[in-house]
């Protein structure tokens, strides 16, 4: 027997229950994970919401590490007793052990914490795909970051300032500003949460020049769409990677136009690292790129993984700065 959290209907952190399972044998081309570490994302908080539904009942949860306990049929590539990650699904991550596909599992390297690494490598390869995949530095050095003091915006922060961007951030107050500005923000722009994000926009071009930054990377969503598109210069990109405040507007390709031939994107971590080989690959630069100081993980704290429930209120607060660890 092992113990998860799950939810049985959608609805606000109370729906998520600590419950005891079986855990059948690991299946062909499966391993069964001890969790050491679980890491808490806001997709997570979109499941349980019902934002984005999923199949009940439901363990949530896409990030872990562990220890392999057992492996299943055709399994060859992994060892019992070796430390490993994960950053997709399918969902369970919530829980204190769970079979999971031996090809989506990174192995973890000597020396980075469990702890660490189930706080990095989703944020940290989901950084990775925006600058590498998304981010256009030839076209312009200026980018907008907002929820800029968030387990992702610190890290993509850093990472973005540390390539040559000329990184805005925006945050919901002065502490969070102090932690973005400490990561390589060239300008910070704080809008308490309840307040109107409409002043953005003319805060980014007197910080440009007038002209607007090439590039905005916004997971917040409705509440900063308005804002986002009318903070970038002609043939932008805004980069819609999360929606933590609610869904976008339907947007009319001419409105685009418009405004400055803008460009607009959704891009999805799960299409960066839907190869196995290329999931491997880009996990290996950010846990470089960690070991280098070029990026590094950032824990606001941990909870005992029963305690899920108060991690997503913390979460949805917005008190936040850095990532939560479930411990099991």
């Amino acid at each position: 027997m092992t113990h998860r959290i799950q939810f049985t209907t959608p609805g606000g952190p109370e729906v998520l229950q600590w419950v005891e399972a079986d855990l059948p044998d690991p299946g062909p081309g499966e391993v069964r994970l001890r969790h050491t570490a679980i890491g808490v994302n806001y997709i997570d908080v979109y499941h349980r919401s019902g934002a984005y539904p999923v199949p009940l009942p439901a363990v949530p949860g896409f990030e872990a590490a562990g220890i392999v306990e057992a492996l299943g049929p055709g399994v060859t590539d992994l060892a019992v007793g070796q430390r490993v990650a994960y950053v997709d699904g399918p969902t369970g991550a919530y829980s204190e052990a769970r079979n999971h596909p031996a090809d989506r599992l990174v192995p973890l390297p000597a020396g980075l914490l469990d702890e660490v690494a189930a706080a990095l490598l989703f944020k940290g390869l989901t950084a990775h795909m925006l600058v590498r995949r998304v981010w256009r530095a030839e076209a312009d050095p200026w980018v907008l970051v907002h929820a800029a003091a968030g387990g992702v915006g610190l890290i993509l922060t850093r990472w973005l300032a540390r390539e040559g961007a000329r990184v805005i951030g925006v945050v919901g107050s002065e502490e969070k500003a102090a932690a973005v500005r400490a990561e390589g923000a060239e300008a910070v722009l704080v809008v308490p949460r309840g307040a109107a994000y409409d002043q953005v926009p003319a805060e980014v071009r007197r910080i440009t020049g007038g002209r607007g930054v090439g590039t905005v990377f916004d997971s917040v969503g409705r509440d900063t769409f308005e804002a986002s598109l009318d903070s970038l210069a002609p043939f932008g990109l805004l980069a819609s990677f999360g929606r933590s405040s609610g869904p976008l507007p339907l947007v009319d390709p001419a409105e685009l136009a418009k405004r400055g031939s803008l460009a607009l994107q959704r891009p999805s971590i799960f299409h960066h690292i839907a190869d196995p080989a290329a999931l491997r690959a880009a996990a290996a630069e950010v846990f470089a790129a960690q070991a280098k100081g070029i990026i590094q993980a950032h824990i606001h704290g941990t909870l005992p993984l029963r305690e899920a429930a108060q991690a997503h209120a913390l979460l949805e607060s917005r008190a936040t700065r850095g990532a939560l660890v479930l411990i099991p």
